[in-house]
């Protein structure tokens, strides 16, 4: 059995699992709206329809994105991520929180896109913790092997994080998250720091969920490991919460 469709399998077999097993905490679903004109690879003009969902549970947490883009040229590209983690102190029955560190889980990932040019699926397997650090409502790494579909496989380092904070009675929220990977022989390094800067206008317009209103900036070297082109991105950020 190829090893994506072995990853494939047990990240299902974990959700069904859990889903039967153990209670939800919580969950969070978001629609957003990007508009950028310096992105780089294909045309540099593009807006952006994004689904989110998370999720926590006794035995660990789920993230899932799905990015709709249309370029100014009509260039239309799909592009998502699922990852579960499973936590050990659930599995074990035992508290293994140290310091900062809360939890520590079995991490897996799967990324996909599909565009004109046929698209790739990617298969990531590592380990995750769970940090508890001051000022932020989450701090998440994940450390993973990376078995691309179009390349050569690679190590990747990952942390997420959230903080929020306010300026008198206005809410604000800063979050967005680090990738690093490794070069292989056919791919350079990369390093892509993408960060929201948000206010939640959700008060004014009288919603209990938060309705955002930013900027997002992606920093990024190396794009998709092309070596030297490197994409610096402001764009328009529109963010509701359900």
């Amino acid at each position: 059995m190829k090893l994506k469709t072995t990853v494939a399998l047990a990240l299902t077999g974990i959700l069904i699992s859990g889903g039967a097993s153990a209670n939800q905490l919580w969950s969070n679903f978001s629609v957003s709206y990007l508009k950028g004109s310096d992105y780089e690879v294909g045309d540099n003009k593009r807006q952006v329809v994004t689904f989110e969902h998370a999720s926590g549970h006794s035995w660990g947490d789920t993230f899932l994105f799905i990015d709709r883009s249309v370029s100014d040229d009509s260039t239309r590209e799909t592009y998502f991520e699922f990852g579960p983690r499973v936590s050990l102190n659930y599995l074990t029955g035992l508290d293994l929180s140290v310091g900062p560190v809360k939890d520590v889980l079995l991490a897996g990932q799967w990324e996909g896109k599909s565009d004109k040019f046929g698209g790739f699926d990617n298969f990531l397997f590592g380990v995750g913790m769970k940090l508890d650090v001051p000022g932020f409502s989450y701090v998440n790494a994940n450390v993973y092997h990376v078995n691309n579909g179009n390349k050569d496989s690679d190590e990747q380092l990952s942390v997420s994080f959230a903080a929020p904070f306010s300026v008198g009675s206005a809410e604000f929220l800063y979050d967005g998250f680090i990738d690093w990977s490794t070069s292989a022989s056919d791919h350079a390094s990369e390093m892509n720091f993408t960060s929201q800067l948000k206010w939640n206008a959700g008060k004014l317009l009288g919603s209990k969920a938060p309705v955002y209103v930013g900027v997002e900036y992606a920093y990024w070297n190396n794009k998709f490991g092309i070596n030297g082109v490197d994409e610096r991105n402001p764009s328009l950020l529109l963010k509701w919460h359900f």
